[in-house]
């Protein structure tokens, strides 16, 4: 017994890993990318080190699985470092995937995708797990989210990555990409394209419209269009160009955004003239 107590504490040590035996997780549903929050990280890093030594498993090639701390590595990198501060835990599989996604949820910026991809990860352990008990003890072990958001976070992975990169920018909303997300590959490609014709997102009311189209197998890209095109009550005073009205003026190389700021450009050089007269 005591042996045993003694190992699991040699197992919480500190140590420090050379990089290059560092892998990233398998299938990682995060991203590492070189936004605000790095560059905050790697101010913190250059001043004070490495505060949180990073999480890693053991694998049998003799490098080390990370399952916390993969913007730290990043960073890191960019620094100079040649070895990083880690705790090894020998975990199986599922608990570490389990391990990862509790660790990386905790962020205060997450894309839907992103956190989409992890509850998928994390559901699909459970779900083993659980074996045959019934949903409800597989929703008390989810935690305070319900298991309807975690499910209707899991079904935008059915979304194709055109269709996720909106809902990440914010250009459509999450509850509308649900119900999208029940199209087949085929028609949210052509989705695309219409939203492009009609230059915006459908709402939920036209999104379950177009879902309910696809379920009895009788939408089209007209269908699509007309939907989309019609005049929400908030937009009634809005102006819309088609493509190729807007193209008979513009390069074919411009996009929406960069013809709206010449638009808008135009019409104040207009407005200016037509005041001073």
């Amino acid at each position: 017994m005591a042996e045993k107590k003694e190992l699991a504490v040699t197992e919480e040590k500190v140590v420090e890993i050379e990089m290059e035996r560092l892998r990233s997780f398998e299938n990682h549903p995060f991203k590492v990318k070189a936004d605000s929050q790095m560059i905050e990280l790697q101010e913190s890093v250059k001043k004070y080190g490495i505060l949180n030594p990073l999480i890693v498993r053991p694998r049998k090639d003799g490098t080390y699985e990370i399952i916390s701390g993969h913007r730290r590595k990043f960073v890191a990198e960019k620094i100079g470092y040649r070895k990083v501060p880690v705790i090894i835990r020998v975990l199986k599989n599922d608990d570490a995937v389990v391990s990862m996604v509790d660790s990386n949820l905790q962020r205060e910026m997450i894309s839907p995708s992103e956190k989409a991809f992890a509850y998928k990860m994390k559901y699909e352990v459970i779900k083993r797990r659980a074996g045959r008990r019934k949903c409800g003890q597989v929703d008390h072990i989810l935690g305070k989210k319900s298991i309807e958001l975690v499910q209707r976070h899991i079904k935008i992975t059915d979304l194709i990555p055109e269709m996720l990169e909106k809902v990440d920018d914010g250009s459509m909303g999450f509850t509308p990409a649900v119900q999208l997300s029940y199209l087949n590959k085929k028609e949210q490609k052509e989705m695309l394209e219409a939203m492009e014709f009609a230059q915006c997102t459908p709402s939920l009311s036209q999104a379950l419209r177009i879902k309910k189209l696809s379920t009895e197998g009788k939408l089209t890209v007209q269908d699509m269009e007309d939907i989309l095109s019609e005049i929400k009550q908030k937009d009634i005073d809005r102006v819309v160009f088609k493509n190729e009205q807007r193209h008979r003026f513009f390069p074919t190389s411009y996009t929406a955004e960069q013809m709206r700021r010449e638009i808008l450009e135009i019409l104040k050089i207009w407005m200016n003239n037509n005041w001073n007269e």
